[in-house]
């Protein structure tokens, strides 16, 4: 089993997003049993007392237009040890990339990768916290987990 791992800032927005989109795209390709798809936050903004946020409600309302639900999602916070248990890595933007280096350690089994990096279109995927453009973000996300199962599915990553 593949285990992967989204991150971004917060755990609020982008991550969730493409934890649930990836997971949606799974379900559809009947592969959802061949991963574990989780995600998680590189600082603990939305984490008070060790409880953690909900999906935002703008991120949640664009995947709910789109048929996923990512209902019981609260923010959690990455770790040091999460290097060990997971296979890939995948932040949203370079600052995250930056961060969880910091937290994981050097990548010295080359597990992190930015998910735009895996499509046509290299870049950061754009925070919608700032841009308030949730549909924009949901296009992203969309495209870039779609290069990664393909990439996964070809056994290139």
């Amino acid at each position: 089993m593949k285990k992967i791992m989204f991150v971004c800032h917060g755990n609020i927005c982008r991550s969730p997003m493409a934890e649930f989109i990836f997971k949606d795209l799974l379900k559809k390709r009947r592969l959802s049993e061949r991963f574990f798809v989780s995600s998680s936050a590189t600082s603990t903004e939305e984490i008070l007392n060790g409880v953690g946020n909900p999906v935002y409600p703008p991120a949640k309302k664009e995947l709910l237009k789109h048929g996923i639900s990512c209902d019981g999602k609260t923010a959690v916070q990455l770790k040091g040890s999460d290097y060990e248990k997971y296979d890939l890595f995948i932040g949203m933007d370079s600052m995250n990339i930056r961060n969880m280096k910091r937290i994981l350690g050097e990548d010295g089994e080359k597990k992190i990768f930015r998910l735009m990096d895996l499509t046509d279109r290299p870049g950061d995927v754009s925070d919608p916290w700032f841009t308030r453009a949730f549909d924009v973000t949901y296009k992203d996300i969309s495209e870039g987990c779609f290069c990664l199962l393909e990439k996964l599915i070809r056994e290139e990553l």
